[in-house]
Protein backbone atom coordinates (compact mmCIF):
# COMPACT_ATOMS: atom_id res chain seq x y z
CA UNK A 1 0.00 0.00 0.00
CA UNK A 2 1.39 3.39 -0.92
CA UNK A 3 1.96 6.08 1.66
CA UNK A 4 -0.38 9.10 1.51
CA UNK A 5 1.29 12.50 1.24
CA UNK A 6 0.42 14.72 4.22
CA UNK A 7 -1.25 17.97 3.20
CA UNK A 8 -1.01 19.20 6.80
CA UNK A 9 2.78 18.85 6.87
CA UNK A 10 3.19 20.67 3.56
CA UNK A 11 0.67 23.38 4.55
CA UNK A 12 2.45 23.96 7.84
CA UNK A 13 5.84 24.21 6.15
CA UNK A 14 4.79 26.68 3.46
CA UNK A 15 2.29 28.53 5.64
CA UNK A 16 5.00 29.29 8.19
CA UNK A 17 7.55 30.13 5.48
CA UNK A 18 5.20 32.54 3.67
CA UNK A 19 4.16 34.09 7.00
CA UNK A 20 7.76 34.79 7.94
CA UNK A 21 8.36 36.43 4.56
CA UNK A 22 5.26 38.60 5.01
CA UNK A 23 6.26 39.51 8.57
CA UNK A 24 9.72 40.63 7.45
CA UNK A 25 8.22 42.55 4.53
CA UNK A 26 5.65 44.22 6.80
CA UNK A 27 8.32 45.18 9.31
CA UNK A 28 10.42 46.75 6.56
CA UNK A 29 7.40 48.69 5.29
CA UNK A 30 6.55 49.90 8.79
CA UNK A 31 10.13 50.87 9.68
CA UNK A 32 10.56 52.83 6.45
CA UNK A 33 7.32 54.73 7.09
CA UNK A 34 5.47 53.22 4.13
CA UNK A 35 2.72 51.51 6.13
CA UNK A 36 0.03 53.70 4.54
CA UNK A 37 1.24 52.99 0.98
CA UNK A 38 -1.61 50.83 -0.36
CA UNK A 39 0.39 49.60 -3.36
CA UNK A 40 3.26 48.31 -1.21
CA UNK A 41 1.04 46.74 1.42
CA UNK A 42 -0.96 44.91 -1.26
CA UNK A 43 2.22 43.06 -2.26
CA UNK A 44 1.52 40.79 0.72
CA UNK A 45 -1.11 39.12 -1.48
CA UNK A 46 1.63 38.24 -3.96
CA UNK A 47 3.50 36.45 -1.15
CA UNK A 48 0.28 34.63 -0.24
CA UNK A 49 -0.22 33.50 -3.84
CA UNK A 50 3.40 32.34 -4.09
CA UNK A 51 3.06 30.42 -0.80
CA UNK A 52 -0.06 28.61 -2.02
CA UNK A 53 1.41 27.84 -5.47
CA UNK A 54 4.69 26.52 -4.04
CA UNK A 55 2.80 24.38 -1.49
CA UNK A 56 0.63 22.86 -4.22
CA UNK A 57 3.62 22.21 -6.49
CA UNK A 58 5.46 20.57 -3.59
CA UNK A 59 2.45 18.38 -2.87
CA UNK A 60 2.22 17.33 -6.51
CA UNK A 61 5.93 16.55 -6.58
CA UNK A 62 5.66 14.33 -3.49
CA UNK A 63 2.46 12.73 -4.84
CA UNK A 64 4.01 11.47 -8.10
CA UNK A 65 2.83 14.51 -10.08
CA UNK A 66 -0.84 14.26 -9.14
CA UNK A 67 -3.15 16.50 -7.13
CA UNK A 68 -6.94 16.48 -7.23
CA UNK A 69 -8.90 19.72 -7.16
CA UNK A 70 -10.11 18.93 -3.63
CA UNK A 71 -6.60 18.24 -2.36
CA UNK A 72 -5.39 21.52 -3.85
CA UNK A 73 -8.29 23.49 -2.42
CA UNK A 74 -7.82 21.95 1.02
CA UNK A 75 -4.07 22.50 0.95
CA UNK A 76 -4.37 26.13 -0.17
CA UNK A 77 -7.04 26.83 2.43
CA UNK A 78 -4.90 25.29 5.16
CA UNK A 79 -1.87 27.33 4.07
CA UNK A 80 -4.07 30.45 4.21
CA UNK A 81 -5.37 29.55 7.67
CA UNK A 82 -1.83 29.14 9.00
CA UNK A 83 -0.79 32.40 7.38
CA UNK A 84 -3.84 34.14 8.85
CA UNK A 85 -3.18 32.88 12.37
CA UNK A 86 0.53 33.71 12.34
CA UNK A 87 0.13 37.00 10.47
CA UNK A 88 -2.67 38.23 12.70
CA UNK A 89 -0.76 37.28 15.83
CA UNK A 90 2.28 39.13 14.54
CA UNK A 91 0.19 42.15 13.57
CA UNK A 92 -1.47 42.41 16.97
CA UNK A 93 1.85 42.02 18.80
CA UNK A 94 3.56 44.52 16.50
CA UNK A 95 0.79 47.10 16.90
CA UNK A 96 0.53 46.58 20.65
CA UNK A 97 4.18 46.38 21.72
CA UNK A 98 6.60 47.35 18.96
CA UNK A 99 4.92 50.31 17.25
CA UNK A 100 1.57 51.40 18.69
CA UNK A 101 1.60 54.50 16.45
CA UNK A 102 0.69 52.44 13.36
CA UNK A 103 -3.01 52.47 14.25
CA UNK A 104 -2.89 56.21 14.98
CA UNK A 105 -1.25 56.81 11.60
CA UNK A 106 -3.95 54.76 9.87
CA UNK A 107 -6.69 56.71 11.66
CA UNK A 108 -5.05 60.03 10.71
CA UNK A 109 -4.83 58.93 7.07
CA UNK A 110 -8.50 57.89 7.11
CA UNK A 111 -9.47 61.27 8.58
CA UNK A 112 -7.48 63.09 5.89
CA UNK A 113 -9.13 61.04 3.14
CA UNK A 114 -12.59 61.80 4.51
CA UNK A 115 -11.78 65.51 4.73
CA UNK A 116 -10.53 65.50 1.13
CA UNK A 117 -13.84 63.93 0.05
CA UNK A 118 -15.66 66.89 1.56
CA UNK A 119 -17.31 65.14 4.50
CA UNK A 120 -18.37 67.42 7.33
CA UNK A 121 -16.90 67.17 10.85
CA UNK A 122 -19.93 65.38 12.32
CA UNK A 123 -19.75 62.63 9.67
CA UNK A 124 -16.00 62.29 10.11
CA UNK A 125 -16.28 62.08 13.91
CA UNK A 126 -19.01 59.45 13.61
CA UNK A 127 -16.95 57.38 11.15
CA UNK A 128 -13.83 57.70 13.32
CA UNK A 129 -15.76 56.58 16.43
CA UNK A 130 -17.01 53.54 14.54
CA UNK A 131 -13.52 52.76 13.25
CA UNK A 132 -12.03 52.93 16.74
CA UNK A 133 -14.40 50.16 17.88
CA UNK A 134 -12.85 47.88 15.27
CA UNK A 135 -9.25 48.69 16.23
CA UNK A 136 -9.10 46.55 19.37
CA UNK A 137 -6.53 43.72 19.26
CA UNK A 138 -9.19 41.00 19.41
CA UNK A 139 -11.22 42.40 16.56
CA UNK A 140 -8.10 43.02 14.45
CA UNK A 141 -6.98 39.44 15.08
CA UNK A 142 -10.37 37.97 14.17
CA UNK A 143 -10.73 40.05 11.00
CA UNK A 144 -7.14 39.20 10.03
CA UNK A 145 -7.73 35.46 10.32
CA UNK A 146 -11.14 35.55 8.64
CA UNK A 147 -9.89 37.83 5.86
CA UNK A 148 -6.89 35.63 5.20
CA UNK A 149 -9.10 32.54 5.09
CA UNK A 150 -11.55 34.13 2.67
CA UNK A 151 -8.90 35.52 0.32
CA UNK A 152 -6.88 32.31 0.54
CA UNK A 153 -9.94 30.19 -0.20
CA UNK A 154 -10.75 32.18 -3.34
CA UNK A 155 -7.12 32.09 -4.47
CA UNK A 156 -7.00 28.35 -3.76
CA UNK A 157 -10.11 27.80 -5.88
CA UNK A 158 -8.33 29.37 -8.84
CA UNK A 159 -4.83 27.99 -8.25
CA UNK A 160 -6.07 24.43 -7.58
CA UNK A 161 -8.06 24.52 -10.83
CA UNK A 162 -4.92 25.49 -12.73
CA UNK A 163 -2.47 23.10 -11.04
CA UNK A 164 -4.67 20.02 -10.56
CA UNK A 165 -3.79 16.78 -12.27
CA UNK A 166 -5.94 13.76 -11.53
CA UNK A 167 -4.58 10.23 -11.53
CA UNK A 168 -5.66 8.18 -14.54
CA UNK A 169 -8.68 6.02 -13.73
CA UNK A 170 -7.12 2.73 -14.85
CA UNK A 171 -3.73 3.08 -13.20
Amino acid sequence: MEEKVSTARIALKYGVLASVVIMVFTTIINVTGQSQNKWLTSLSFVFMIVGIVVAMKSFKEENKGFMTYGEGLGLGSLVSAIMGLLGSTFSVLYNKFIDPTIITQAMDTARSEMESKGMDDAQIDQAMAMSEKFMSPGVLFAFGVIGSLMVGFVLSLIIAAILRKDKPVFD
